[in-house]
């Protein structure tokens, strides 16, 4: 593979251990070459990771900050091959960056290549017209998950390899292709993990599963500061990594986008082709070259005697990942997963009895970085072309039998909160004049005549981004295979509460949404209607009740001059609150846009009065959430971050181990997460949370949490399923996974 080294893809590792007494002899070399013949030569001046470093690669797990450090020394040796972007910040502060490997000719153009793959793409604004004879571009993501720690080593040895002036093969690879590198794409879970495993381990790795470095403690390094997983967040983007991110690489777009993971220790490596299902957007081209790279790879692991499995519980259906969200909008995505995991430590004897290292792991890892970027160069003018074919085929309407998708809401924030993931999706979007037509209700399931609630907005197929759009808005998605390992449904008309149709013709789409309707402001000397219909109701509650505003709800519905206004509509009444109490309510209308109607007395036309005992005071909440060992990290991050970035309101985390020393009388609110609990079965625990619940506070138990309390002596009940034992037992043993599968987050 290598000309210079020909062991260079099968033992990497090697000449990085011996590269210290080579990189000092070359430097003394370029001195003197200097001197001498006033010649200026790279070779002599990119350091090898080990010299860097001051350790071969996998004898040590690398801190974030040195990675990024060495990737800039690279970049400084290499001006001629090396671009690195820094393109944002980490909750912790960490910076998140990108590494642009090319050969001289294409750096100088490196915008000139961007610029025109979008217009391959159809998604350029200056419309020019674009040249196929172009460079296609290799997106290489890594350390997604935090303690599957051994990609962002490989990273390292990958740009070595590339920018290496002895590697005349790799020279040739730059040249036609753009490699793009991601080293850490969550620095925060990578020294999460990292930092906890430095303090734990001695002078030497002990590779017993069972010492204490292989058991990772709550929460683990896997998710980034909110305990959020970035593999699930690609098309939501809710995290800040990966909206500054996802900004970036859709200024982009590449043909190739590698993933990179790792898995229980015990399994052998995990590359392309994918397992079914397939999401039915995938085109032909988009399996085949799959299986070509999943031989090319076979290729080396052969030789080296590694093993491998292909085509096998890692799908591409579920649109948030690193594989299917690029894959969706034209790449090549694939996921390579290698064992070791956060179990894997510096070294772990698996159930073989084989002994795995770091260093096998970042070996594996590097070498199907570099079969990809080998078999990119070599099918370049292929990767472009069929680029450029698949966009050509979602402007011309071809990814499904819907060619319109119409939501419709009396709610404009649902619509524009729909809109905006829309836009950071780069799916168009806009209105339509005609109105009259039928499709298929997302309500009834039946085709129906569209209504008009009073908002709307319309998507065509007929876009660059189709495919996408198809995924995310279609009604239901075909499933071929039930064994997967995610959720099969999260059409965002569902997710978003709002009615939708799906029309088979195309409809004249206007682009753009017309301004929003500013919210109004109210004046009053007796009080204020809100209606509580949206997130944005929620946040401005959160707002009036930071400031000290009480506020009163109703429990039936009422009319007021001939408005109806349901359950759970909020009533901020002049009584019982103090001076500026109305500023309070316009500040919150005017940063919310939310609608809010004055009211001038407690006499309403129908329902209850505002002195009915049906109209309640709301308490102030003052709300504890249960974290740490026993609750889900996953469970706990989302609520601890909706607090945070969404609602903006205080809350207090609270270990679940210290729940029992807990004074639960300075809070009205305790959020139990999802998890499995200890504590809710002691008894100290258990009165201290009854006492808590007689004393009129209020506890929120999600997930399997509400199922321990409900089998405990809360009063609570669970509906028990259909005694299907005897199912059960007839399952075949050869459907073992796909149960497993059911019920697991890989």
């Amino acid at each position: 593979m290598f000309a210079h080294h020909n062991s260079l893809i099968y033992k990497p590792l090697l000449y990085y251990i011996h590269a210290s007494f080579s990189i000092h002899m070359k430097r003394f070399i370029l001195v003197f070459a200097t001197i001498v013949f006033g010649m200026q030569t790279w070779a002599q001046q990119v350091p090898a990771p080990a010299d860097f470093l001051g350790y071969p690669v996998g004898t040590k797990f690398t801190r974030h900050h040195r990675v990024v450090e060495y990737f800039k020394s690279v970049a400084q040796s290499r001006p001629d091959l090396v671009k690195l972007e820094q393109y944002g910040l980490t909750n912790e502060g960490r910076p998140l960056m990108l590494a642009f490997i090319t050969a001289p000719a294409n750096l100088q153009r490196l915008n000139e290549i961007r610029q025109n793959n979008l217009r391959l793409a159809g998604l350029a604004k200056d419309k020019v017209a674009p040249t196929e004879n172009t460079t296609p571009i290799v997106w290489l993501s890594y350390n997604v998950h935090g303690n599957e720690a051994s990609s962002s080593e490989a990273a390292m040895l990958t740009l070595h390899t590339l920018t290496n002036p002895a590697n005349a093969e790799a020279a040739e690879w730059l040249k036609q292709v753009v490699v793009v590198i991601d080293p850490c794409i969550n620095p925060d879970g990578r020294d999460r993990y990292i930092n906890w495993y430095n303090s734990v381990v001695g002078k030497n790795m002990n590779v017993d599963p069972q010492s204490r470095e292989h058991i990772e403690p709550w929460p683990g390094g896997r998710s980034n500061h909110y305990n959020f997983d970035l593999n699930r967040d690609w098309a939501w983007q809710t995290q800040v990594e990966t909206q500054q991110r996802l900004k970036v690489y859709n200024t982009w777009m590449p043909q190739i986008h590698v993933d990179f993971h790792e898995q229980g220790y015990n399994e052998p490596y995990y590359f392309a082709p994918a397992a079914e299902p397939f999401h039915d957007v995938i085109t032909n081209w988009q399996r085949d070259f799959q299986t070509a790279i999943g031989k090319n790879h076979a290729r080396y692991f052969d030789k080296n005697g590694w093993l491998f499995f292909t085509k096998e519980r890692f799908d591409l259906l579920y649109p948030s990942y690193g594989d299917t969200y690029p894959t969706y909008n034209g790449a090549i995505g694939m996921t390579y997963e290698q064992g070791g995991h956060s179990r894997g430590g510096l070294g772990v004897i698996n159930e073989d009895g084989d002994t795995l290292t770091l260093v096998d792991r970042a070996t594996h890892h590097y070498t199907t970085g570099i079969s990809t970027i080998e078999i990119s160069a070599k099918n370049a003018a292929k990767l472009v072309t069929e680029f450029k074919k698949f966009f050509d085929d979602c402007r011309s309407g071809k990814p499904g039998e819907y060619k319109t998708y119409v939501m419709t809401s009396k709610d404009e924030a649902r619509i524009r909160s729909l809109a905006a993931l829309l836009e950071k999706n780069g799916i168009e979007f806009g209105t339509i004049s005609n109105k009259v037509f039928r499709g298929f209700n997302y309500a009834t399931g039946k085709d129906d005549a569209f209504t008009d609630e009073g908002f709307h907005l319309a998507v065509s197929a007929f876009q660059p981004r189709s495919a996408m759009a198809k995924v995310l808005l279609e009604p239901r998605t075909f499933v071929s295979d039930s064994n997967t390992y995610d959720i099969t449904a999260w059409s965002l008309p569902y997710a978003y509460g709002v009615k939708a149709f799906a029309v088979k013709e195309k409809l004249d789409v206007q682009i753009g949404l017309p301004a929003a309707t500013p919210a109004k402001s109210v004046q009053s000397d007796y009080g204020v209607i809100i209606p509580y219909t949206s997130l944005n109701s929620a946040k401005a509650l959160a707002y009036i009740l930071k400031q000290g505003v009480k506020v009163r709800y109703t429990e039936k519905p009422f009319s007021y001059k001939g408005v109806n206004y349901d359950r759970g509509t909020l009533l901020i009444l002049k009584t019982s609150n103090t001076a500026g109490w109305l500023n309070t309510v316009n500040e919150a209308i005017a940063k919310f846009q939310i609608k809010a109607d004055a009211v001038e007395t407690g006499f309403m036309d129908r329902g209850p009065d505002f002195g009915s005992p049906d109209i309640k005071m709301m308490q102030q909440p003052k709300v504890v959430l249960v974290t740490g060992e026993q609750t889900s990290s996953l469970g706990a991050g989302e609520v601890w971050n909706f607090f945070d970035h969404q609602l903006e309101y205080p809350l207090t985390l609270v270990n679940a181990a210290d729940l029992g020393r807990t004074n639960l009388k300075n809070y009205n609110v305790v959020i139990i997460p999802d998890g499995f609990y200890r504590s809710l079965t002691e008894k100290a625990v258990a009165d201290k949370l009854k006492e808590f619940v007689r004393g009129g506070g209020k506890i929120i138990a999600m997930e399997n949490a509400a199922v321990q309390m409900a089998g405990s002596d809360w009063g609570a009940k669970m509906k028990e399923d259909k005694d299907d034992s005897k199912t059960e037992l007839q399952n075949k043993y050869a459907d073992r996974e796909r149960q497993w599968l059911t019920n697991s987050i890989p």
